[in-house]
């Protein structure tokens, strides 16, 4: 059972046990002349419902935070960060089922996305959008290319890090350029084999995700396209790392 789910069953029962007691169980009481006879799981109900309301408002339609347990998106996202995503980028929908009420716009090549895993929709999952629907996307010795052409990469040095982030100490830091402006870090780690992936059409409603660690990424290279429904919301920032403590200088790191 997802957080989610369970969210929404602890605030409904919260909910509907603050207003029957409103409307007929403390009425009862205070005719009884016991207005201070309360259980005290009307009590704890009425405590935690506004609570369990605004988390659920929040998360649902506003804005969730995801912990990053894996190191596909270095150096962008490190492990050990905990993001914040914009839950209203793509649209408002409702929780648990996610049935979108409105929309409020579509994925931009170089978002970073959290969505729900295509092969087991219980698990979330945070990549770049590459493509969109109609690109032609292939990727053929560690190079994007996009409608048949080759995305601009940059070498920038080789990848120092720390504590877990040590692990990709050597690999090569690309930086790669968008049309349009847009551009990020990759990494590159030339002592694996290079996966050459052939030319495929995204689909209408459907995009293409990889990880900036091309080479250490279980993305849409080998498992195909994310559909628009699985779409959670756009990573845009930082609010703390814990990797064997506290790093203050993730604290705030806005997602490019």
């Amino acid at each position: 059972m997802s957080f989610e789910l369970i969210l929404v069953i602890v605030t409904a029962i919260t909910g509907v046990i603050t207003y029957v007691d409103r409307v007929v169980w403390r009425p009862k009481r205070e005719s009884a002349r016991m207005p201070d006879d309360e259980p005290i799981i009307i009590e704890y109900s009425r405590s935690l419902f506004p609570v369990f309301l605004v988390v659920l408002i929040l998360r649902s339609f506003i804005i969730e935070p995801f912990r990053i347990p894996s190191g596909s998106m270095y150096p962008t996202l490190q492990i050990g960060d905990f993001i914040a995503v914009n839950k209203f980028a793509y649209g408002v929908k409702l929780p648990v089922t996610q049935t979108k009420i409105f929309d409020t716009g579509s994925p931009e090549r170089g978002d970073v996305v959290v969505f729900k895993f295509p092969l087991d929709p219980d698990v979330d999952y945070i990549k770049r959008v590459v493509g969109l629907p109609g690109d032609r996307i292939s990727y053929i010795g560690r190079t994007l290319f996009i409608n048949d052409k080759a995305v601009k990469h940059t070498y920038i040095g080789k990848y120092r890090g720390i504590e877990a982030s040590s692990v990709f100490n050597g690999t090569s830091m690309i930086k790669e350029s968008f049309a349009g402006g847009h551009f990020h870090e990759i990494l590159h780690d030339t002592d694996k084999k290079a996966h050459d992936m052939k030319s495929v059409v995204v689909p209408e409603g459907h995009y293409f995700m990889v990880g900036d660690n091309r080479d250490h990424s279980n993305d849409s290279r080998f498992w195909g396209f994310v559909p628009e429904k699985n779409l959670k919301g756009r990573a845009f920032g930082v609010w703390m790392n814990w990797d064997n403590g506290v790093h203050f200088n993730r604290i705030g790191e806005g997602i490019q």
